[in-house]
């Protein structure tokens, strides 16, 4: 029982998640978003941020619960030499392999934040002619042990599950992380039921960029919330649409309103420019809290501090590269629920 009204819902937590999936999906189908959905990966964008790499691994840590139960580990990437870590998996629930990117982590947080401001467009985006983007959000999944490790997990992950839809999420860097590695998969690699829904990430190309990415990523939703103000950066510039930056579509924005006791959250499905002014543009981004919070959950390490690593010493089915980094994997299980949809279907096709 969602109310619509021009785009808009008003969030209702008395329905079972798996009817509220359903019905969503049912309703929204002029529309990408889901909210359950949206609810689901929230939670795995918010497990990826858990510094105990055993318990992350097996899926035991105190995230690792709830919505996302029964989740199987493939990979967990750890790129020490950029504090930057991601994991691929396979959610049975939803028939999706799900990827999901931590954000920035630890005292940094600040310091990211403000260096945003200042980000300039100066990378061409290969096979995209005038297209640009920031080097640094790039190369953070391009450049780094991230890309190679989670395009490896997804291909043994498809060999044994097939052509099952992946899912891709992150919050804040984490984010722009998570819509390269989407428009990588379905530019680069040619898997194109990928659907990619991010929280408060930043603004990552221009207008150019962003129109190429809406016609490759076409099912990609970024969640806002409240005046988090790192939607807001880097700066948009509505009279120099050439040289700024410029988010990509579907906006969802996330908005309290009411008085006392009686507050709703409304979930605003913006417009398809990227940019709709009457959603989170059309307040001030100044808020680090509402950056940090997205439906109710924890977007950030349990910690603040340097990029901590804990690990038990048992764990034997990890290795390093090089560099360094640190990679724990395993072969996918086919398991009852796949059998059962192989019954169901009458076969599998493998890559």
């Amino acid at each position: 029982m969602l109310e619509h009204n021009n785009n808009i819902k008003k969030i209702d937590t008395l329905m079972p998640a798996s009817t509220k999936l359903k019905n969503n999906m049912q309703e929204d189908h002029n529309h990408t978003y889901n909210h359950t959905l949206a609810q689901i990966l929230v939670e795995y964008a918010s497990a990826v941020y858990v510094a105990d790499l055993t318990e992350l691994f097996t899926w035991t840590c105190s995230r690792c619960n709830d919505m996302t139960k029964g989740f199987e580990m493939v990979e967990l990437i750890v790129d020490v030499q950029n504090c930057l870590q991601a994991f691929v998996g396979v959610a049975h629930d939803l028939n999706a392999i799900v990827i999901s990117f931590r954000g920035t982590q630890g005292n940094s947080v600040q310091n990211w934040i403000e260096d945003l401001f200042w980000k300039q467009l100066d990378l061409n985006y290969p096979q995209m002619p005038d297209a640009m983007v920031h080097h640094g959000f790039y190369s953070a999944y391009h450049n780094t042990s991230l890309g190679p490790g989670i395009l490896n997990a997804v291909q043994r992950t498809r060999d044994v599950f097939g052509d099952i839809q992946v899912m891709v999420t992150g919050h804040s860097m984490g984010g722009a992380m998570a819509s390269f590695c989407a428009l990588d998969l379905t530019l680069n690699h040619g898997i194109h039921n990928v659907q990619l829904i991010t929280f408060g990430q930043p603004r990552i190309g221009n207008a150019i960029f962003s129109s190429y990415f809406n016609k490759h990523v076409p099912h990609a939703i970024r969640v806002t919330n409240g005046h988090d103000i790192v939607p807001h950066l880097p700066p948009y510039y509505y009279y120099f649409p050439s040289k700024t930056y410029h988010h990509f579509a579907r906006e969802v924005w996330l908005n309290n309103i009411g008085f006392g006791r009686q507050i709703y959250t409304i979930e605003k499905i913006c417009d398809d420019s990227g940019e709709d002014p009457t959603c989170s543009r059309s307040v001030s981004g100044n808020s680090v809290s509402d950056h940090l919070t997205y439906y109710g959950i924890m977007l950030k390490a349990d910690t603040w501090g340097s990029c901590k690593i804990i690990m038990s010493k048992t764990m034997d089915e990890y290795q390093t590269d090089p560099a360094g980094n640190i990679i724990l994997s395993r072969i996918p299980i086919f398991d009852q629920i796949l059998k059962k949809r192989v019954q169901d279907d009458g076969g599998i096709n493998s890559r």
